[in-house]
């Protein structure tokens, strides 16, 4: 359905409420970037952009952004039409993930807290991660390169922010990561422009091979 048909139907805040359900979904993918097929297969991000605004500016999402030269002015090589709509809210990410089940607020709580459900951990801490951050002051920006004939060329940074005239790249991991391959091949690429390097995970502070890992709560402080 082209998007003025949509509009027609749904109304803008129905299209605003299409996109955030397709958000939801789009965030337990490996790869977190918003994808506008979602919304119809001849959609174009100039039709939307207002919609996009919008929800960012409402608060309902928060919008990271594609830095394709990372660099301390982030925001100039911020590609908009690239981004990853995070829920301004974890709390209302958890709802809209299970509104179709029949779970009471505190039995599906009580359930992800005690890892009885079957669900993407790496989605809900990615989303907390960028909740703090953007409570921190930090607009989101992520990184990105693709290579579909050499996979060794792919990189996939969470988000980026700047510190101390220096851009420093954080990763979000599970308890259970071995590898941090992206984080590596980013830092041999853009060794001069970076500050530290981060690791959020749910385990203890540390520092092993120039990375500082850190608890997930920690950053706050970033």
């Amino acid at each position: 359905m082209a998007p003025a048909a949509k509009l027609k139907k749904y109304g803008m805040a129905g299209i605003r409420r299409l996109q955030t359900e397709a958000a939801v979904g789009q965030l337990s993918r490996k790869e977190k970037k918003y994808k506008l097929s979602s919304l119809g297969k001849n959609s174009r991000f100039r039709a939307y952009e207002d919609s996009f605004i919008w929800l960012n500016e409402a608060m309902v999402v928060n919008a990271c952004f594609h830095s394709t030269d990372p660099n301390v002015g982030l925001a100039l090589s911020a590609y908009h039409a690239t981004q990853k709509c995070y829920m301004a809210d974890t709390g209302l990410l958890i709802t809209h993930t299970f509104m179709d089940r029949s779970f009471t607020d505190n039995e599906l709580y009580k359930a992800i807290l005690f890892d009885k459900l079957d669900i993407n951990e790496g989605m809900i801490m990615e989303n907390i991660v960028a909740q703090m951050l953007r409570q921190s002051g930090h607009k989101l920006y992520f990184y990105s390169r693709s290579d579909s004939v050499n996979r060794e060329n792919h990189i996939e940074i969470d988000f980026l922010i700047t510190e101390n005239k220096k851009v420093s790249p954080i990763e979000v991991k599970s308890a259970n990561y071995r590898s941090h391959s992206s984080l590596n091949k980013f830092r041999r690429k853009f060794s001069s422009k970076l500050g530290t390097s981060y690791i959020l995970y749910p385990k203890d502070v540390m520092e092993k091979e120039g990375i500082l890992h850190l608890p997930l709560y920690m950053a706050m402080f970033l």
